[in-house]
Order: C-alpha cells, then sequence, then structure tokens
C-alpha cells in the first residue's frame, strides 16, 4: 500500500511539472508573438548600439532641413511675413497660406516656409517634416533675440464644406530655420485673423476670431509669449477697466512704451440670426509692463488727417512709425449681396505723435542735391577727428577698440561708396533688373507686408468682383526713403483682366433679359443690414491739424535739411548726437558711444521724414529741386 502511495505522488509530481512546462512555453509563444506585433522583438544578432543608431537616423530623417532654390513662391494669399530679426541679416520670411483653383474651387493650403534675399535677388524654399502643419492666417512676430513664434491659423477641406482653428505655438530658430513645437496646455485658444508684436523680451498676442459654423465669435484677449521661459500668460485687466472691443485682421505695431493696435473686423447683430460686418478705425495704446497685472490699455483720440475706414490692410512697424498699404471698406451690405470699395494707397502713422500721413510716389531723378567741393570721404575723415576729440576731452576714448572698429568702418563706408557711385553712374550690375512703375499696384486687401532694410515688400493680395475673390499673383517693392516708384518682381493680372471683360458681358446681357421679361410679377426684395449697435457709436472727434507743419516731438535735436540723405545728415550732425549719447550712457565708451550716437541720428532722420517730405513736395512743386546746394561752411566767404 506504502509502495502505491509513492508511485502515485511522484506520477503527481511528474504531470505537475509537465503541466508547468507547458505553461511556461505557451507563455513565451504568446510574449513572442505580442512582440513580433509590437515590432520589439530583439533578435540575437542585433545589438543596443544599432538600435540606438537607428533611432538617432530616424530623428535627423525627421529633423533635416531641406533647402531648394526656386524661382518664386507658388501663388497664395494669407501667408505670414517677418523680417528676419537677425542684427544685419536682409532677408524675409515667408510661410504657409492658400490658394484656391478658380476652375476647380480647390483650396490648398501650404506649410513651406521661403525666404527672399533682396542682395542677390534669390528665393529658397525650406522645409522639413518637423514643420507646422499647413494654414493660412496665423500670426507671427520676430524677436531680436533672433526667434520668431508662429501662432493658431485656419485650415478647411479642399471644398471648403469643414473648417478648422489651430491652437498650437511653434517657434522658430531664424538662424538654422528649425522648428519646435511649444507645449503648453492653458495657452491662447485656437483662432485666426489675430495680430503679434515685440515689446522687451515679450511677444504680444492680441484679437482674432473663430469660425464655428452658425456663426463667428470674434476675440478680445491679450496674450504675452515670454522669449526666457517660452511660455503664454494672459493678461488679466481689472473689471472697470476699458479695452478694444473684439476684432480681427487688425494693426499691432510695436513702440517703445508698449504696442498700437488700430481698426481691424468684427460682425454685429443685424436682425434675428443675421450678422452684419463692422469695420473698425479706432486706436489704442497697449502700456507695457514687466508685471502683467500692471498692464492697461489707452485709448488714442483722433486727430489730423485720418485714413478712411477699411480692413485688410495691417500696418508693419518702421522705425518708429507704421506702414498702411490697401484694404477693403464694405459700405453696403445686404442679405445677399455686398458692395465694396477696394483701395492702393500707401499712408504711414507716427507712434509718438499719433498721426496719420499719405505717402504719395515721386517721379524718379537721377541726382537732386549738388555736392560740394569736399568728397564724401573727407568729410567722413574730418567727423571721426571730431568724433574721438570729444570722446578724449570725455576721457571716454578706447583706443584699441576704435583701432579695430576703424578698420571696419573704413571698409564698410568705402563698400558703401562703392555702392552708392555704382548705382549712379555705372549701368552693369549683378543682379537682374525689374521695371519700375509710376504708378501704386492694383487695388487690393489681405497683402502681406514686410519691411526689410528701409524697403517695404508687398506679395500678392486679393480682390473682389460680384462675388468671387480673386487671388493676385505678384510681387513689389517700395524704397519708402526715395518713394520714387514701385519696383515690380512680378505680376499677373490676366485672372483680373479676365473677370472685368467676362462680368461687362455678363451685365449686358442680363440688362437685355430685363428689358424683355414682363414687370407684373413682383421680385422678393433684399433688405439692407442694419447693425443693432450703430444707433448707439458716438463718432470721435478730430482735432484739426495744420498738415504743413508736423508737431516736433523733440525740437531740441538737430533737423534734417529738404533732401539730406541719412548720410549727410550724419555728417554734418555726428558731433551734435554724441554729446547726447555721452549724457545719456555713463557706462558706454569708445565705438559703443560711436553706435549709439549714429542709431539716435539714424531715429531722428525717420522722425521727422514725413515733415521733410512735406517740404521736399513744395520745393518740388516751385521748381526749385536742381538749384539746391549743400553749402560748405568751413569755406564762406562774404557777399558784398
Amino acid at each position: 500500500m506504502a509502495k502505491k502511495n509513492k508511485k502515485d505522488k511522484e506520477a503527481k509530481k511528474a504531470r505537475a511539472e509537465l503541466k508547468m512546462k507547458k505553461s511556461q512555453g505557451k507563455a513565451e509563444l504568446k510574449d513572442k508573438k505580442k512582440s513580433k506585433k509590437l515590432g520589439t522583438e530583439e533578435e540575437e544578432d542585433v545589438d543596443i548600439e544599432e538600435i540606438l543608431a537607428n533611432f538617432k537616423r530616424e530623428q535627423e530623417l525627421f529633423e533635416k532641413i531641406v533647402v531648394e532654390t526656386v524661382e518664386k513662391p507658388s501663388k497664395r494669399i494669407s501667408p505670414c511675413i517677418i523680417a528676419n530679426p537677425i542684427h544685419g541679416k536682409n532677408e524675409l520670411v515667408l510661410f504657409g497660406g492658400e490658394n484656391t483653383d478658380q476652375e476647380t474651387s480647390m483650396t490648398h493650403f501650404y506649410n513651406d516656409m521661403l525666404t527672399y534675399n533682396p542682395d542677390n535677388d534669390q528665393w529658397k524654399r525650406i522645409s522639413s517634416q518637423n514643420s507646422p502643419m499647413p494654414r493660412s492666417s496665423a500670426a507671427m512676430g520676430a524677436h531680436p533675440s533672433g526667434v520668431a513664434i508662429l501662432h493658431g491659423g485656419e485650415f478647411s477641406s479642399p471644398k471648403q464644406n469643414t473648417f478648422y482653428h489651430y491652437s498650437d505655438t511653434w517657434l522658430l530658430d531664424c538662424s538654422t530655420k528649425e522648428w519646435t513645437k511649444i507645449e503648453q496646455k492653458n495657452g491662447p485658444s485656437a483662432r485666426s485673423g489675430h495680430r503679434m508684436t515685440v515689446w522687451k523680451n515679450f511677444l504680444i498676442l492680441h484679437g482674432g476670431f473663430r469660425d464655428l459654423g452658425t456663426s463667428t465669435t470674434y476675440l478680445n484677449d491679450c496674450w504675452l509669449f515670454d522669449i526666457t521661459t517660452y511660455k503664454w500668460k494672459q493678461v488679466e485687466f481689472p473689471k472697470n477697466h476699458t479695452i478694444p472691443d473684439a476684432r480681427s485682421g487688425h494693426s499691432l505695431i510695436p513702440d517703445s512704451e508698449g504696442a498700437i493696435l488700430w481698426g481691424g473686423y468684427c460682425k454685429v447683430k443685424a436682425g434675428k440670426g443675421l450678422q452684419k460686418g463692422k469695420v473698425l478705425s479706432d486706436c489704442w495704446y497697449l502700456k507695457m509692463n514687466n508685471d502683467a497685472s500692471a498692464i492697461r490699455w489707452e485709448r488714442r483720440k483722433k486727430q489730423g488727417f485720418q485714413p478712411s475706414p477699411r480692413v485688410g490692410c495691417s500696418m508693419v512697424h518702421h522705425k518708429g512709425r507704421g506702414v498702411l498699404f490697401g484694404g477693403v471698406y464694405d459700405f453696403e451690405e445686404t442679405e445677399e449681396s455686398l458692395d465694396s470699395e477696394f483701395y492702393n494707397d500707401v499712408f504711414t502713422y507716427q507712434a509718438n505723435t499719433n498721426r496719420w500721413y499719405s505717402l504719395s510716389l515721386r517721379p524718379q531723378r537721377k541726382k537732386v542735391v549738388k555736392t560740394s567741393n569736399k568728397s564724401t570721404k573727407d568729410q567722413e575723415k574730418e567727423l571721426e577727428e571730431l568724433l574721438n576729440n570729444i570722446l578724449k576731452k570725455a576721457k571716454l576714448y578706447d583706443q584699441e577698440e576704435d583701432a579695430t572698429d576703424n578698420h571696419s568702418n573704413k571698409e564698410s563706408s568705402n563698400s558703401e561708396n562703392c555702392n552708392e557711385d555704382e548705382s549712379d553712374d555705372s549701368d552693369v550690375d549683378t543682379t537682374p533688373s525689374y521695371p519700375v512703375s509710376n504708378q501704386l499696384p492694383h487695388v487690393r486687401f489681405n497683402s502681406a507686408t514686410v519691411v526689410v532694410n528701409d524697403t517695404l515688400f508687398i506679395f500678392g493680395g486679393v480682390w473682389e468682383y460680384g462675388e468671387k475673390d480673386y487671388s493676385i499673383d505678384s510681387f513689389y517693392s517700395i524704397d519708402l526713403n526715395k518713394a520714387d516708384g514701385v519696383t515690380v518682381y512680378w505680376e499677373n493680372m490676366n485672372v483680373i483682366e479676365k473677370a472685368k471683360q467676362q462680368d461687362g458681358s455678363e451685365s449686358s446681357e442680363e440688362e437685355e433679359e430685363e428689358d424683355d421679361d414682363d414687370d407684373d410679377e413682383e421680385e422678393p426684395v433684399d433688405k439692407k443690414l442694419i447693425a443693432e449697435e450703430d444707433d448707439e457709436e458716438v463718432e470721435d472727434e478730430i482735432e484739426e491739424v495744420d498738415q504743413d507743419e508736423i508737431p516736433d516731438p523733440r525740437p531740441w535735436l538737430p533737423h534734417p535739411k529738404a533732401f539730406e540723405t541719412l548720410r549727410s545728415f550724419y555728417i554734418r550732425t555726428g558731433a551734435d548726437f554724441l554729446q547726447w549719447a555721452i549724457s545719456n550712457n555713463k557706462d558706454a565708451k569708445g565705438k559703443h558711444l560711436k553706435k549709439k550716437a549714429f542709431d539716435l541720428c539714424e531715429d531722428r532722420w525717420w522722425e521727422r521724414r514725413d515733415q521733410i517730405r512735406l517740404e521736399e513736395d513744395k520745393l518740388e512743386e516751385l521748381g526749385a529741386v536742381e538749384g539746391i546746394v549743400e553749402r560748405d561752411n568751413t569755406k564762406m566767404s562774404k557777399r558784398r
């Protein structure tokens, strides 16, 4: 009996071991299948270094930047466009946009980045797998540290049946053109048509809209992106503090103390289930502070000349002022139709005086000012000696710094002189020559504008005819210093000309059909939309100001003369600006003070540019331009 029990125990033990082996085998087989499915099965002949190398190659391929030279960007509207903020870099950067094919009515969105260098007239297309998704009407702002921030934008299906707004934020390294996505959950909401500008270490975002399908929501919130922490923070205003109305498509330009907001567009109620477009022309000053809780809005009064109300004309910043081009105004809106007026004029807005001025083109002139007997090089040499003497007397002269600086200054001034001589006297140029028009571009709105090295560039735009939108494939530039014409890089007006011809023939046919029809049948009345808030609006009182005299915010500073170039102005007044730089920069010396003096001189020259332009226009009307002479005060003789 004992033997039988012993055998039973051994058999039971053997069965248990067999069962355990089977279960282990099944588990291993299951794990193997699972690892195969997930693609994580490790083979004996693959080591960890090879696995890491594969991961590295995949990441490099994802981040690889492909640069190719192209003739020009593809046709598109509503892209982002900025000037490269890196010091001394003359380059504009364009990203995204959309284009609708007129024949198929299919819309395509872009996510490529293109750069243009005015010095060598070269376009480059830059793409990578790590780029933001395709979009248009996004906001983009550049920071002097060399980075740019992109936020939001819109995307739709090819037939535009579905619509999507982005809420993501991307950082662009403007030197390497690498994109990095900013991960933050509590940032600005999804939107498009918003605006961004820069102040110190912050990028300011304001407004925009969100299309919800049945209605459109316009926004009036304000956000700050801290360039040191790469984080968004919303500006919270006190409950009783007056802030601008919600809007999109407005202008937002930087200022030394904050930012200036002008104009925009929104929709207001116009009856049950109806909305009417409203064009805004108010101006606000955002008084900035490092403490976000101390930031405040101040409404600016209208004074002097004002541009006619318009939208789709966002200003671009240039030397303490805004430059505005084109736009559209909807002057009558009904339930089924919209009558609009389009513009192609250029205006400048002086931030410090809160005044607008019209910028008109002038006829081209080869030589306007007769130079003195002294050469520019001799005058620059005398100025350099004068500046050094002033610094020596103030015991701020740094001989070692200025020795290296003078060498580089000589080289740069020589190259500048050569460039000027070539532009005046030589007909040979390496860059291709483009036609220059004495008329402003065709009327349009939503053009992409940017200023690079004192030149305004205008890319594309939209023009409406009837119920259709036509995007204009074009690229222009205007020298803001001379304003003596529009350089036309390319301009394709075939679509617009064709639309005008077709509409003319269709309208004549409709008139004939209307004459033949009986007048017995009553047609439904197309009611005009009236905004509910219009009755409550109070028009701003505009102060009348003499346009011939522009107030000088800093009358104690030297004043430029008519037809005086920036270089001539600095040669004449450099010593005065150096004295002012010394009194305002106690810790600086040597070449740093000289640079500060030139920066002050340049700011002053552009600050009074609109006033000088008025004086120059008067002299041109009198025909006194050719008789202007720059007098050499060192060789003055008595007149009897």
